[in-house]
């Protein structure tokens, strides 16, 4: 039990005033009682105890559940090592097509460069070959309206006369490289590598890419190089002014079929007779209408500009001699026009460049037949892309859609039995 003892003291001031005031004292005590002693006892561990843990970690064993599932973990990393090593193979030629890759954006960006550089050439060229035989035809002119004789009929005379001869040797010069025609080369040579570096770019985001890949791509690479080289000088340009039209040619002449060989999707592959029918019908257009019109087309483009190439430098040689010879200035002024003329014609109108254009196209068709050709003569399906796929990009490159090139095919064995020529083209993009 506990106790409360208060004891209050109340004092008073002597002095009694307003502001006086009582003051409280208060003490207490609180006895509280005394709780009892809690008694604890922590409990021991005994010795036996911890033998007996011993023990039963001593009994414990490997289950056969967790000897088959390490067995089946170690089964596993077996495999990820063997698709690691399969990897590492397949790396190889991952880096050298990713090396093939690299030259090949370096030749994209070099032909492009030089193409510009060309262009440029044939447009300077022009302009100053032109005011060049404009200028010498004025000066003859004149020299030819003046009367008397004297030092400045002289200089007219001699002057005009130095540049017709200095124009006779810039054609001569310039009839002789093309340059229109070499800017054309270096445009579709960046095209055809553009297309290689998409396909090498496919190769790679496929996968699993072989060494014949590999040999593929640097094939390419090497008949595009020699198909539009660079270089102007020591033989490497390409003839301007060939005896007949060929077609221009940059691929490798073999493996057109293996470079697109395509896994077994199908027992035959997606081929069959009529597809195989299908292909021949197409090629035989492509021989009887868009190879002879662009052949046709090419012969005539190569005998406008090698008349134009002569022309040109002749008629300014022509003037150069008449300011020397003629008193009259007739012959200069004539002549000098006509030149200009010719000039404008030439490479103003880019004479090199159509037939550039038409030796490419000519290569497009030829390339398509060989490439037909080549598949239906593999006899091993398995070998051979897959027919549906096939068929597509054939349609695909002849701007036709799958339908419209079995029409083509239907109405091509048709006119055939019939002794009739097809009155279409089997391409509808050139």
């Amino acid at each position: 039990m506990s106790s409360l003892r208060l004891s209050i003291l109340n004092n008073c001031p002597l002095h009694s005033s307003p502001s006086s005031s009582s003051f409280k004292r208060i003490n207490s005590s609180i006895n509280l009682p005394k709780l009892p002693p809690v008694s604890s006892s922590v409990p021991k561990v005994l010795p036996s105890s911890t033998r007996t843990m011993v023990e039963e970690l001593g009994k414990f064993r490997v289950t056969d559940n967790y000897k088959s599932s390490f067995v089946e973990k170690n089964h596993t990393n077996k495999i990820l090592h063997d698709g690691d090593l399969y990897n590492t193979t397949n790396s190889e030629a991952i880096i050298q097509l990713y090396a093939i890759l690299e030259a090949v954006v370096d030749r994209i960006e070099m032909h492009t460069n030089v193409g510009e550089q060309r262009n440029n050439w044939n447009t300077l060229l022009l302009n100053s070959i032109n005011m060049l035989t404009l200028t010498a035809s004025t000066m003859a002119g004149v020299a030819g309206t003046a009367t008397g004789e004297g030092a400045p009929l002289l200089a007219l005379k001699l002057s005009s006369a130095l540049l017709f001869s200095a124009a006779t040797g810039m054609l001569l010069a310039t009839n002789k490289i093309q340059p229109s025609q070499l800017a054309e080369e270096q445009r579709n040579a960046a095209r055809l590598f553009k297309q290689l570096q998409a396909q090498i770019q496919t190769t790679i985001a496929v996968g699993n890419p072989s060494e014949s890949d590999v040999r593929g791509a640097m094939e390419r690479v090497l008949a595009l190089d020699k198909a539009y080289p660079m270089p102007l000088l020591g033989g490497a340009m390409l003839e301007k002014f060939p005896e007949k039209f060929e077609a221009a040619r940059w691929w490798p002449e073999s493996r057109l079929n293996n470079e697109n060989a395509q896994t077994k999707v199908k027992s035959d592959n997606g081929w069959s007779m009529e597809l195989e029918e299908e292909m021949r019908e197409v090629i035989e257009v492509v021989k009887r209408k868009d190879m002879e019109d662009y052949e046709r087309l090419g012969n005539i483009a190569l005998k406008i500009n090698k008349g134009l190439a002569i022309s040109a430098p002749l008629l300014t040689g022509i003037a150069a001699l008449g300011c020397v010879f003629s008193g009259d200035g007739l012959v200069p002024v004539v002549a000098g026009a006509l030149a200009s003329v010719v000039n404008a014609l030439e490479h103003g109108g880019q004479v090199g460049m159509v037939f550039e254009m038409y030796r490419n196209c000519g290569g497009f068709f030829q390339l398509l037949e060989e490439t037909i050709e080549s598949t239906i003569e593999e006899k091993d399906l398995e070998k051979r892309e897959n027919g549906e796929l096939f068929e597509l990009k054939m349609a695909l490159q002849l701007g036709r859609s799958v339908s419209q090139l079995r029409e083509l095919a239907s109405k091509s064995a048709a006119y055939r039995i019939e002794g009739r020529e097809i009155d279409e083209f089997a391409s509808k993009l050139f």
